[in-house]
């Protein structure tokens, strides 16, 4: 039998999408920070973006909770151990409270709220409304009975006029607590990109905006409510903690940690580790030679918006152009895949890329791959087990153009991929894919990859 285990724990959630969650999210974790409140943040779905800025605002490693890639029971099982020793477990939901993949809404944020048996606060974009916060408010209250509605965020307050109204109605009409009011501040907001946020880790000007958010909060939310709130969470399962043991590493991967390369899930980076692989972080814009390492770990972010810097490193271009043609085993996804591509071409400018895989890639405006995708593996891969259905996903507004002969890594059940019905371009010891694995949805991922690495006994010479 399992024990009880009471965590203090609180979920920011909205109606609908750009209500302001992510702001209020990281606002708090901040907030909550400075206070000398332990925050642990986690983020609700595949994100990798809000991730980053939480983590920074809670100065702890922000976790993803995504029930399509990772499942129930590892869900419990990363919320446990991730927050474990927090004073408070805070966590973003994605989309509005109740959106989801299906009708019945079984992988919602609302869902989430339900499994963990967190309280849930509704962060709600007030603009251009009053009365009408009343049915809105209550909707979420009544519409799926035993989901934990506690309390409200008002944001973008126009007046204390406007906030009057707006309170007044959810008294009358809901009773919902209101634990908090932000004024509508342009200078709250952070800058978007077509996937989100501005990586945090892109600008070094950006976390002051943090410290923004953080005095808004706090002169805005009752943090003393908000932290009752929390701890009037109901005890929950205690999953067994299993210590992570990285045992000493008898392989080296060079991960490319740079502004151009930012989208690493940290359980990929662990499950590498678990495997036995050091891991050497390089820098893609700065770096000239590669580090003396047995393989390559490029993962996504926006090589688009640095593409200018990154053709004018051209040594290390050409090292890695080279060691790929010798046999280095490379693993790389979406913003890796398109390092690896001859060429990138954004905005009308194209800008020659370190040109292993026999193909090009060109920027749209729209999404040329965006959500959930299923994958079953190919047999062209030698390295990677037969797979039947793999959970991962997509997000890119690039495509592939130009694509000499190749072979793939994966079917796609669900999902764009490279070719329509394909992904993981193969070549050399290199696997480019548009698929963002996560370990807990491909545990045996970072198992084979360290072992293929061992067998192809790759080595850098000195000096390379």
């Amino acid at each position: 039998m399992k024990n009880q285990e009471h965590r203090p724990r609180i979920l920011i959630s909205a109606p609908h999408r750009s209500s302001g969650k992510s702001t209020i999210s990281i606002g708090l974790s901040a907030a909550f920070r400075e206070r000398g409140v332990s925050v642990q943040p986690f983020k609700k779905g595949p994100d990798y973006i809000d991730p980053m800025w939480l983590t920074r605002a809670a100065g702890r490693e922000c976790r993803n909770l995504d029930f399509f890639m990772m499942g129930e029971e590892s869900i419990r099982r990363t919320f446990a151990a991730a927050g474990r020793d927090a004073g408070l477990s805070l966590i973003e939901g994605n989309m509005g409270f109740f959106d989801g993949l299906d009708l019945e809404g079984t992988d919602s944020t609302a869902a989430l709220a339900r499994l963990l048996r967190v309280p849930a606060i509704l962060v709600v974009n007030t603009r251009r409304m009053t009365r009408g916060i009343a049915p809105l408010v209550l909707g979420h209250q009544q519409f799926e009975p035993g989901t934990p509605v506690a309390g409200v965020i008002l944001n973008r307050i126009r007046g204390a006029r406007h906030e009057k109204k707006l309170r007044e109605a959810l008294v009358r009409y809901s009773g919902i607590e209101v634990v908090g009011a932000i004024p509508d501040d342009q200078g709250l907001l952070i800058e978007e990109r077509h996937l989100g946020l501005t990586p945090v880790k892109e600008n070094l000007s950006l976390p002051p905006v943090v410290e923004k958010l953080s005095g808004a909060v706090s002169a805005h939310v009752d943090l003393d409510r908000v932290l009752e709130i929390a701890r009037s969470a109901p005890e929950i399962a205690g999953e067994k903690e299993e210590p992570d043991f990285f045992p000493e590493p008898d392989v080296r991967i060079g991960v490319a940690m740079d502004p151009a390369f930012t989208f690493y899930y940290p359980e990929n980076l662990s499950a590498l580790r678990r495997a036995g692989a050091g891991l050497v972080p390089f820098n893609t814009l700065k770096d000239h030679t590669l580090p003396d390492v047995n393989a390559l770990y490029i993962g996504g972010g926006f090589p688009e918006v640095f593409m200018e810097a990154l053709e004018k490193n051209s040594l290390l271009r050409g090292a890695i152009r080279e060691a790929v043609e010798e046999g280095l085993p490379v693993y790389a996804e979406c913003g890796g895949l398109m390092y690896l591509t001859r060429s990138i071409t954004y905005r009308g400018e194209k800008r020659a890329m370190v040109g292993v895989l026999p193909c090009d890639v060109e920027m749209h405006e729209r999404p040329m791959g965006h959500g959930y995708v299923i994958l079953e593996t190919t047999g062209k891969a030698s390295w990677l087990t037969p797979r039947k259905a793999v959970h991962a996903h997509e997000f890119h507004h690039s495509k592939v153009v130009n694509l000499g002969k190749v072979d793939f890594a994966y079917r796609m059940v669900r999902g764009r991929g490279v070719a329509g019905r394909l992904d993981g371009i193969l070549h050399k010891n290199v696997l480019a894919a548009y698929t963002h694995l996560h370990a807990g949805g491909d545990p045996r991922w970072a198992v084979e990859f360290c072992a293929f690495v061992r067998e192809t006994g790759f080595a850098l010479p000195p000096g390379h």
